[in-house]
């Protein structure tokens, strides 16, 4: 069990940090948001973190 939950911890911050290295400070803050939103089951937080996410990935293709 400790080395699933060591797995899930090292994948959630390397994807923290290809957000923050490919969308700078507006997509870590964004990932946080939809973190907290989910963590604390609150769906406006999450929406507006996800809807943040949406539109600066959209922007780069």
């Amino acid at each position: 069990m400790p080395l699933i939950a060591l797995a899930v911890a090292a994948l959630a911050i390397g994807f923290e940090q290809i957000i923050q290295w490919r969308y700078g400070p507006m997509g870590l803050i964004a990932f946080a948001v939809l973190t907290v939103g989910l963590k604390a089951k609150n769906t406006t937080m999450s929406g507006i973190g996800a809807v943040i996410l949406v539109l600066l990935l959209s922007q780069s293709g």
